[in-house]
């Protein structure tokens, strides 16, 4: 049974994937020390093509499938888990070595969720100007994106029923229903977050994108059509 967040409560990490087989093990293996810290590792597989369920399941936990679409594989991973902590982490997203405790101490300072600071892996100049941003705009804001490592207790994330059956902006209105309960614990300690996407279809095509996807949404457009533009089909 879940109880109130405490100095050694439960930390389970949900990691949703999809087609993953290339990167999983590695980054599964980057975990490992949380794990020996008695951290659940959850993988939420959507249906690989590949093997990535195979190579996933020595190395975690817990390895379910869910329908496809982060929002409802992260939710099925909430549901599985027995934290009373949830951290949400992309597959190509990796924490600082004292993620758990960090995350611990935040939830114990009375605030219910919260992120980290980003760094973006790659050779583009523009990358760390990027990362910089995305960290002065969600301490402005209130607001996170996944790859940030959103964190939340298992009673509050149940309380607001989850994230949203969407296809895309998911952590953006998990956030912005969060943070009408409190504001977020904003840990300056950085995760490292794959810059792969934005250096396949350009650093400044895709900071561009990012901004009219946000200000598409602000307005009102629907999450599925943000995910046809985003994703080109």
């Amino acid at each position: 049974m879940r109880t109130s967040p405490s100095a050694r409560s439960k930390l389970s990490i949900v990691v949703p994937v999809l087609n993953e087989a290339a990167t999983i093990a590695t980054a599964l293996h980057a975990l490992a020390a949380f794990r020996a810290r008695d951290v659940e590792l959850i993988v939420v597989d959507g249906g690989s093509a590949d093997n990535t369920r195979e190579i996933a399941v020595p190395l975690c936990d817990q390895c379910i499938t869910a329908p496809r679409g982060r929002a409802m594989q992260m939710n099925a991973g909430a549901q599985a888990a027995l934290g009373d902590i949830l951290l949400f982490l992309h597959a190509d997203t990796a924490l600082p070595a004292n993620a758990d405790q960090l995350i611990r101490d935040a939830i114990m300072s009375g605030k219910p969720w919260g992120r980290f600071d980003v760094r973006i892996s790659g050779a583009h100049w523009m990358l760390p100007v990027v990362a910089w941003f995305i960290n002065g705009r969600s301490r402005l804001t209130g607001i996170a994106t996944g790859d940030q490592a959103i964190f939340v207790t298992a009673a509050q994330f149940k309380a607001l029923g989850g994230f949203p059956s969407q296809p895309l902006m998911e952590d953006v209105e998990l956030c912005t229903r969060l943070r009408r309960v409190a504001a977020p614990s904003c840990l300056a300690a950085k995760v490292l977050t794959s810059g792969r996407r934005w250096e396949k279809h350009g650093v400044w095509r895709t900071i561009f994108l990012m901004w009219w996807l946000r200000l598409r949404y602000a307005l009102g457009t629907s999450p599925t059509t943000l995910h046809h533009i985003y994703y080109g089909r």
